[in-house]
């Protein structure tokens, strides 16, 4: 019965990220100011959203989020706020733009270098003569005929 219980509160540890006090009365801002915590990355974490974070430093940014969007700032405007504190750093999914371009691009070049590299290694393969066999020397002949008459 007690592991059922740690079980079950250890499966309901990401509900307690928000303090139910800091949330909204408005559904709507409510609602904007979860998509953008999902979108921002704990610092101190740093592999896991605002959204589910249980550190201070995400616990702030929940309430500067909400205290943001009550002031009336879009989301763009919540997120240069924070990328100009913390850098692109803090956005889950960095913007593509500027020096990001190339990480962006990095992926689908090497699977096109990948795939040409496999290409050409193929078709080299295909055009490749077949290895024929070395004709036997007259002297190796004429062992072979003595070692078959034995």
């Amino acid at each position: 019965m007690i592991r059922l219980a740690l079980i079950l509160m250890l499966l309901a540890s990401p509900l307690w990220a928000l303090d139910p006090s800091t949330a909204l009365d408005d559904p709507a801002l409510e609602a904007r100011a979860r998509t953008i915590d999902h979108a921002l990355r704990c610092v101190v974490c740093q592999s896991e959203s605002v959204a589910f974070s249980n550190a201070n430093w995400a616990e702030d940014a929940r309430r500067t989020v909400r205290e943001l969007i009550t002031d009336g700032a879009s989301d763009a405007e919540v997120f240069d706020f924070f990328v100009a504190r913390y850098g692109e750093f803090v956005l889950m999914s960095p913007r593509a733009s500027g020096s990001t371009w190339l990480l962006w691009a990095a992926g689908p070049a090497m699977l096109l270098l990948a795939l040409g590299v496999g290409y050409g290694y193929l078709r080299g393969r295909s055009h490749a003569k077949a290895p024929q066999e070395a004709a036997l020397s007259a002297e190796e002949e004429a062992r072979l005929r003595e070692i078959l008459k034995d």
